[in-house]
């Protein structure tokens, strides 16, 4: 291999994680386009790259969502337990539910999921305080603080309709699961509407579970010869340094222009998705 595609993988990836990063989202949903459209490489091979970036880039973003004590680790282990049932049933059910149909209504869910993230620009957490406490929430520990560096405080936040964000993160593993996507694209919203969290504990959180669900995946890949070393490499390396900076700026920026990002991302997906319900494919793959 050219040291000079070596290096392009490098960049692309560090460029992906860092957004993906930053967003909380599988850096998957950016870097599988790259490597299909502009490095002209096999779709599954170029998946196999993507979920090793998601753990490098997981693993990267972690240690510091940790220490700046944004990650809420009760929380997602929680979560993640409707993720994984959700992505169970996805394999089970997958090529029963037609692929159009579900490619027009993973676009409905994103719009409208942008919509009100849109709608709630400042986070609840910071205009009105903390809320009302949920039972639940409040029985398994769940509620937590984190530092906000613009008003240089502590930012006390409250778990709340923590049956409904379960159901959603069982959603968000099934369409993850039969439309091949990295499901943090629907973890955020579902955090951000359905437990009222700050969109950067959820963005941290979501990061912290992406890795846990792609280490699965990744032996499954692995077995059937998908993951090329000599594209992985480099990929993950890019992944680890581009989750380093994507966490940093994410410590820096503010919540509101972070929410603003997100939402086009989501607009931009959603569009993407309602092409390739329409059977065109302007990237060439999924992840």
């Amino acid at each position: 291999m050219h040291v000079g595609f070596t290096l392009w993988l490098f960049f692309v990836a560090l460029g992906a994680s860092a957004l993906g990063g930053m967003l909380g989202m599988a850096s998957g949903l950016f870097i599988v386009p790259a490597l299909t459209v502009f490095g002209h490489m096999d779709i599954h091979t170029a998946i196999g790259a993507s979920i090793v970036s998601v753990i490098a880039c997981s693993c990267g973003g972690a240690a510091h969502f940790l220490r700046e004590r944004l990650t809420n680790v009760r929380l997602a282990v929680l979560l993640e337990t409707g993720t994984t049932l959700g992505a169970l049933s996805g394999v089970l059910v997958a090529g029963v539910i037609p692929v159009g149909a579900l490619y027009f209504l993973f676009t409905g869910i994103l719009l409208l999921s942008a919509w009100q993230m849109f709608m709630r620009r400042v986070d609840p957490s910071i205009a009105a305080g903390p809320g009302p406490r949920g039972r639940l929430a409040t029985t398994l520990n769940l509620n937590a603080s984190y530092p906000d560096s613009a008003s240089g405080r502590d930012i006390a936040y409250e778990v709340q309709r923590v049956p409904a964000g379960l159901s959603l993160m069982y959603v968000a593993g099934l369409v993850s699961a039969l439309l091949g996507i990295g499901s943090g694209v629907l973890k955020i919203p579902a955090m951000d509407t359905a437990l009222r969290l700050p969109i950067k504990v959820s963005t941290a959180t979501s990061n912290f579970m992406i890795g846990v669900t792609a280490a699965a995946s990744a032996c499954a890949y692995f077995l059937r010869g998908e993951i090329v070393t000599s594209i992985a490499g480099p990929v993950a390396l890019g992944s680890v340094v581009g989750a380093i900076l994507g966490a940093r700026i994410l410590m820096k920026v503010s919540s509101e222009k972070l929410r603003l990002l997100f939402v086009t991302v989501l607009v931009a997906v959603a569009m993407q998705m309602l092409l390739q319900g329409f059977g065109l494919n302007p990237f060439g793959g999924t992840a």
